[in-house]
């Protein structure tokens, strides 16, 4: 059983259910578990293709598709771990 840990915790000033959106899209997409407790998820797959990196991609794709690619990215983390940031220089106003 693959296990990987995912914190989107850091997602703020969006819609409050986005975290629940991710966790359904990784459950519809890995066809595996996905416990959601305040924005870190655990995901758990018998699957063989659902590796660390595949879930990379897809929180890529949820991310993109939510239009918040450009404020957030996805950071490997500890063994197993991934974490959604927000990217640095996104507050500051272009003049």
């Amino acid at each position: 059983m693959v296990e990987v840990k995912v914190d989107a915790s850091k997602i703020k000033g969006e819609e409050k259910d986005v975290t629940t959106q991710l966790a359904a899209f990784l459950k519809e997409k890995t066809g595996g578990e996905v416990s959601n407790d305040g924005g870190k998820m655990v995901v758990k797959s018998e699957a063989l293709g659902v590796k660390k990196k595949y879930v990379k991609v897809l929180l890529n794709k949820f991310l993109h598709h939510k239009d918040l690619k450009g404020s957030y990215r996805v950071i490997a983390g500890e063994e197993d771990t991934l974490t959604i940031n927000e990217r640095k220089g996104v507050d500051e106003e272009e003049d």
